[in-house]
């Protein structure tokens, strides 16, 4: 059980869901790198390979979730989050991103122009394509930005209990800063709630790190770091609240809570000056592996055969035996005609 709770010591939560997308209750482990298509199957898009978690079930599939809310909180394994929800242990939490299910959604509902937010306000790294633009516009994005928007009169500082933290200190400030962002990505989508009620499916993507930093700063056993902590788990199931009842009950809200990720996030890219000859070859002259849609192409090509020459044994057997006094038409207004001549 210790070598367990050293690999899975960070924690994948569903804060809300709505009836259509079916989470069981367990422990089991999900790999890091197929979060994203955890998400991809919750709003019904396929994935180019099978997910064998038990976590999620098969749902109402002609009932989609309308919004994903995926939020990555940095520098902790775990958030005393409430128990209502769902929660399961990240196995080999490596860094990921929503870049193909943005992309799913993009191809898909490209004339809608929908929703897609992410965002990573300590890093000062935006990503908004669609209607995202105009409703997301006045959002605070760079650090400058957000330092300005936490001294306004309609800042989360008038009415969240800092306690321990402190108005002066930069680190504060920055995990202060996020949780304004959360506050006004809520306000200004309350603004256009017809956004909400659309056909397409929106998504929105978060990185938290204000709570590492402040672990960093103060230390994990500090004062500190515990109302910070607080703070967040009491902003994140308000933010989740909100985003939910703005859609109607139809969204799934998740967080990633990760302590440290095991790689950095490295883009594959390849050089165009790379030689084709440097791929290996096949020494066993083994056959190609299958496209994972290969199954599906078989068997509709397959039955489609079979019901075509059902239908062409039927039609030919019918036309054999057919009487043509009787059964036809043709001969019996022939034979009307010939009658009244």
């Amino acid at each position: 059980s210790v070598c367990f709770s050293g690999v899975c010591g960070d924690e994948f939560s569903i804060l809300r869901s709505p009836q259509s997308v079916v989470f069981r209750d367990g422990s089991w482990p999900i790999p890091g790198e197929r979060i994203p298509d955890v998400a991809a199957l919750t709003m019904g898009f396929s994935v180019e390979e099978d997910l064998p978690w038990p976590g999620l079930a098969v749902g109402d599939l002609f009932h989609r979730p309308r919004a994903t809310v995926l939020v990555t909180v940095k520098g902790v394994d775990k958030l005393a989050l409430p128990v209502k929800g769902f929660s399961y242990p990240i196995e080999n939490a490596v860094p990921f991103s929503l870049d193909s299910v943005a992309n799913a959604i993009h191809s898909l509902f490209s004339e809608e122009t929908p929703v897609v937010l992410q965002l990573a306000p300590s890093e000062e790294r935006v990503y908004m394509v669609g209607k995202a633009n105009s409703v997301f516009e006045d959002l605070s994005v760079t650090l400058r930005q957000l330092r300005n928007r936490l001294f306004q009169d309609n800042s989360i500082l008038s009415s969240l209990p800092l306690n321990s933290l402190s108005r002066n200190n930069e680190v504060d400030l920055l995990f202060l800063s996020e949780l304004q962002v959360l506050h006004d990505i809520v306000s200004l989508l309350s603004r256009h709630k017809h956004l909400a009620k659309d056909h397409s499916p929106d998504l929105y993507a978060l990185e938290l790190s204000g709570l590492e930093e402040v672990g960093k700063r103060y230390g994990e056993d500090s004062q500190q770091f515990k109302d910070a902590s607080q703070i967040l788990v009491d902003s994140l199931q308000k933010f989740a609240d909100e985003m939910f009842n703005l859609y109607g009950g139809n969204a799934v809200v998740e967080v990633v809570a990760v302590k440290e990720f095991n790689s950095p996030l490295i883009r594959k890219t390849r050089s165009i000056l790379q030689s084709s000859q440097t791929e290996k070859e096949n020494p066993y002259n083994l056959a190609y592996p299958y496209n994972y849609n290969y199954s599906v192409i078989f068997n509709i090509v397959l039955w489609m055969m079979i019901g075509l020459a059902l239908a062409v044994i039927v039609i030919s057997y019918n036309l054999w035996n057919m009487d043509p006094g009787y059964d036809s038409i043709i001969y019996r207004m022939t034979n009307q005609k010939i009658r009244m001549d």
